[in-house]
């Protein structure tokens, strides 16, 4: 079976590995368990870029810090990535464990964030919840994360109100990182319903594109 038949396969998740060292690309690439599948890998900004447009992986592990761009390093990655419309969902994987570091790849649209110390299992079970939906820290990390987004939910209700039950739905499928196709399939309406029903979010909440609205429901917890 080749490596996207693979990939393809139930069960599986298919990843990108975006990481400036070699030899921890290596480790990390051997540690995985057996269902999730390598489509290719990187160690800048650019080279990322390229990769995981072309391969839209289910997901993608992040490091944080990473050369080229403009200095934006893996939050970088992100925002260029969702310009380019890619589905996929980043998983934050960083020595770094500063409160800094956590918050701004989150507030780019990561879906987690888990320090190198976790083990070929663990990283596993991570991917895997994270392609399903989850959002996935380090313990430590996680009270970063309720601290830096822990006051956006005051008015999350009254926001939530100027959406209809139709439009809800959309919004939390675009912002998980659906494609439009996706989402149409999702809920058995047709893409321009969609487009229709996106255009309405973004108008009545006050948002300019996807990524807006990606990390506007993430900082509200709503994913």
């Amino acid at each position: 079976m080749d490596e996207a038949a693979e990939a393809s396969a139930p069960g599986t998740v298919s990843v990108v590995i975006v990481d400036d060292h070699g030899i921890f690309r290596a480790g990390l690439r051997g540690a995985l368990g057996p269902v999730i599948h390598v489509l290719g890998e990187a160690a800048t900004v650019e080279e990322a870029e390229a990769v995981i447009d072309a391969a839209r992986p289910d997901v993608v592990l992040l490091d944080v810090h990473l050369p080229g761009g403009r200095g934006g390093g893996g939050a970088e990655v992100i925002h260029r990535c969702s310009r380019l419309g890619v589905p996929s969902r980043f998983l934050a994987l960083s020595v770094s464990d500063s409160a800094e570091d956590v918050v701004a790849v989150i507030r780019a649209g990561a879906r987690g964030y888990v320090t190198k110390t976790v083990s070929g299992p663990e990283i596993t079970d991570a991917v895997q919840r994270i392609a399903s939906g989850d959002a996935v820290f380090s313990p430590r990390l996680a009270g970063f994360v309720l601290d830096a987004f822990g006051t956006a939910s005051v008015a999350v209700d009254d926001e939530l109100d100027r959406l209809s039950a139709r439009e809800l739905e959309v919004m939390r499928l675009i912002a998980r990182g659906y494609s439009y196709k996706e989402t149409a399939k999702e809920l058995f309406i047709s893409v321009k319903t969609v487009e229709t029903h996106v255009s309405a979010v973004l108008r009545k909440l006050q948002l300019s594109s996807r990524y807006e609205l990606t990390r506007w429901a993430t900082e509200r917890r709503l994913l």
